[in-house]
C-alpha cells in the first residue's frame, strides 16, 4: 500500500512575530517544515509540500529532491488541492499534516495509518477538552454550553483513503481541516487519541511550549552544529560505495582515508562542532593511522562518545546528500535506520538533492553532504 503525506505550509508567521513564512522559522536549530517532514518520512512513500508563493526554491533547497514542492494557495484547502494533483496513481492512503505542528510524532502517524488499514475511511487525532466551552452570540451573551465530555481538540496528521480525500476536495467548500470536508459527505470520521506534543505553533507562547517538548524541562543549554564533507568518485571500479551507513552494490565508491561515507562524516563534523570538540580531521584524520579504512558506523559511534563525554546528549540530526547518484529514495528508510542505530537511536532525517549540473557533484565527479546536529546539556 502506497502512502502519501501532504503538508500545507502557507502560514505567514505574523502572529508569531516573524517576517518570513512560519514553516521557515527555526525551532531547536531546524525549520518547522524540516521537523514536520522528518517526522512523517519514516511512514511515507511520497511527501508533497505546498509552499508559499515565492518561496518554492527555498523549500526545495531545504528538503531535497525526494520531497515534491508545489505552490500553495491562499487558503489551506487550496494548498491541499494543489498538492493532490501530484499524488501517485497507486496511492492508497493520504495523511494531511500541518507544518505548524512540527513535533507531532511518527508514532501518531502510524496510529492513524493503523486505523485506515483496519478499514476506516477517515481518521483524525484529538485531545479531550479541559476547559468549559461556551457558544456566544454577536452581542457577547452565552447561548449554549456544550457538554465538554463530547468535545475534542483536533490535531494532525489526519488520514484518509485516497478516494475519500479526492472526493472531498471536489467540493467548493472551504474548511479549517480536511475532516470538515469529509464530514459534509456524511462519511464517518474516526477520532483517535492525539498527543500533547502535536500542538499547533501560532503565538510566541506556543513556540516556548514547543521548545520545552523538544528539549525537555531540564535542559540547561542547547547547541547546534553544521558539518560538510565531499569526496571524489574513485578511479578504481572495484572500490565499494559506502553512504549513509549502507553499502551500495553496483556503485563505484569514493576515495578517502576511511570508507568515504560523506553523510556519516558530515554528521560527525556537525556533532563535534556543536560540542566544540574539534572536527573530523583533528579526531580521526591521517595523523591517526588506526582510523584508515574506518567505517562511517565506527566514526559515528566514536563521535557520539566524544560528545557525551563533553556532557551533551544528541537530540536530533539531519543530513542532506548532494549528488547525481545513487538514488537515495528507495533506501532512505534503511539509511535513517542505519545512521540512527550508530548514534544510539536518536531521530535522524535523510534527504537528497542534485545541483542541476553545477559543480563537481553536478558533473558526476563525486558526492558531498551537509548535516546539522542539535545537542543538549541537562
Amino acid at each position: 500500500m502506497s502512502i502519501a503525506v501532504i503538508i500545507p505550509a502557507g502560514g505567514s508567521g505574523e502572529r508569531l512575530g516573524a517576517n518570513i513564512p512560519k514553516a521557515l522559522v527555526q525551532l531547536g536549530g531546524r525549520t518547522l517544515i524540516e521537523l514536520a517532514v522528518a517526522a512523517m518520512s519514516p511512514i511515507a512513500d511520497q511527501i508533497i509540500v505546498a509552499a508559499p508563493t515565492g518561496y518554492e526554491e527555498e523549500f526545495r533547497s531545504l528538503l531535497g529532491t525526494e520531497v515534491i514542492v508545489v505552490t500553495g494557495g491562499i487558503t489551506r484547502t487550496e494548498s491541499v488541492k494543489a498538492a493532490l494533483t501530484q499524488l501517485s496513481r497507486d496511492t492508497s492512503f493520504v495523511l494531511v499534516h500541518d507544518a505548524a505542528r512540527p513535533l507531532a510524532s511518527t508514532d501518531l502517524a502510524r496510529r492513524v495509518l493503523k486505523e485506515l488499514q483496519a478499514g476506516a475511511d477517515a481518521v483524525i487525532p484529538g485531545l479531550k477538552v479541559a476547559d468549559t466551552i461556551k457558544r456566544v452570540n454577536i452581542d457577547g451573551f452565552v447561548t449554549k454550553t456544550p457538554n465538554r465530555t463530547k468535545l475534542r481538540a483536533i490535531q494532525t496528521p489526519q488520514g484518509f483513503t485516497f478516494e475519500t480525500l479526492i472526493t472531498a476536495h471536489k467540493s467548493k467548500s472551504d474548511a479549517t481541516d480536511d475532516a470538515g470536508l469529509v464530514e459534509e459527505l456524511d462519511i464517518p470520521v474516526k477520532v483517535i487519541l492525539g498527543e500533547d506534543r502535536a500542538l499547533k505553533i501560532t503565538t510566541p507562547d506556543d513556540f516556548q511550549r514547543a521548545h520545552r517538548f523538544l528539549l525537555g524541562e531540564d535542559v540547561k543549554e542547547f547547541r547546534v552544529g553544521i558539518g560538510t564533507d565531499a569526496h571524489a568518485f574513485s578511479a578504481d571500479p572495484a572500490r565499494a560505495l559506502h553512504l549513509a551507513g549502507l553499502e551500495w552494490p553496483g556503485e563505484v565508491g569514493v576515495d578517502g582515508h576511511s570508507d568515504g561515507d560523506v553523510a556519516a562524516h558530515a554528521i560527525c563534523d556537525a556533532l563535534l562542532s556543536a560540542a566544540q570538540c574539534g572536527d573530523l580531521g583533528s579526531n580521526f584524520g591521517t595523523s591517526r593511522p588506526e582510523y584508515a579504512g574506518a567505517s562511517g558506523d565506527q566514526l559515528l559511534q566514536e563521535s557520539r562518545k566524544i560528545v557525551e563525554a563533553a556532557g551533551y546528549h544528541i537530540t536530533n540530526v539531519s543530513v542532506q546528500i548532494v549528488g547525481n547518484r545513487p538514488k537515495i529514495g528507495p533506501r532512505r528508510q534503511a539509511a535513517i535506520d542505519a545512521l540512527s542505530h550508530s548514534l544510539g537511536g536518536v531521530p535522524v532525517s535523510v534527504s537528497a538533492t542534485t545541483t542541476d549540473g553545477l559543480g563537481f557533484t553536478g558533473e558526476g565527479k563525486g558526492l558531498s553532504a551537509i548535516a546539522t546536529a542539535l545537542i543538549t546539556r541537562k
